[in-house]
């Protein structure tokens, strides 16, 4: 005898009812007119896009930032977002913008004197007029020198940009005797 199974299979639901093949026997008429939506990609773009908002929070404030422009110096940009393979950063619409394919050395400051480079290649560059700013999309070059660090700098920010608290002045402590 064959115990009954409770779990519904819903790829294999949408690929029979995309044929027209349901079995139209075993549906109630109150399950009929019912549509089952699959939510699992909305949630992981909600929880993606979560975790890109809280990333770009902790870049831009926490962590410093420059270009190196070949014979000209460094040029201060803002980052944006990070992840395992690339970096989004901007830089003011009246400075200009690089081109796609083009490599750009990146320097990230942990504080005013002390940095590590890195190398990546710009992907696309998109105007955001409202923000006055050419957000500049690249991914990072593999295999130079500091891969290693980038990959584990990468962790770190991921980690704890999970653990994010807000400090809203709510536990400031003043004259302690």
């Amino acid at each position: 005898m064959d115990a009954k199974n409770n779990v519904i299979d819903f790829v294999e639901r949408k690929r029979l009812k995309s044929n027209g093949k349901t079995n139209k026997k075993r549906r109630s008429k109150a399950t009929a007119s019912a549509d089952v939506t699959d939510i699992t990609k909305i949630r992981e773009d909600m929880i993606n896009d979560e975790r890109r908002r809280v990333k770009r929070t902790m870049l831009t404030e926490f962590i410093g930032a420059h270009v190196v422009i070949p014979g000209k110096g460094l040029m201060k940009v803002t980052l944006y977002d990070i992840s395992e393979d690339g970096i989004a950063f901007d830089m003011e619409d009246s400075t200009g913008m690089f081109q796609p394919n083009e490599e750009v050395v990146m320097r990230v400051y942990m504080n005013n004197q002390t940095y590590f480079p890195f190398l990546i290649s710009i992907s696309h560059i998109a105007h955001v007029p409202e923000e006055r700013v050419y957000r500049h999309g690249s991914r990072f070059v593999k295999d130079t020198v500091n891969e290693v660090a980038l990959y584990h700098f990468v962790r770190f920010i991921e980690c704890v940009s999970a653990n994010l608290k807000g400090d809203h002045g709510d536990v400031t402590v003043s004259n302690i005797k």
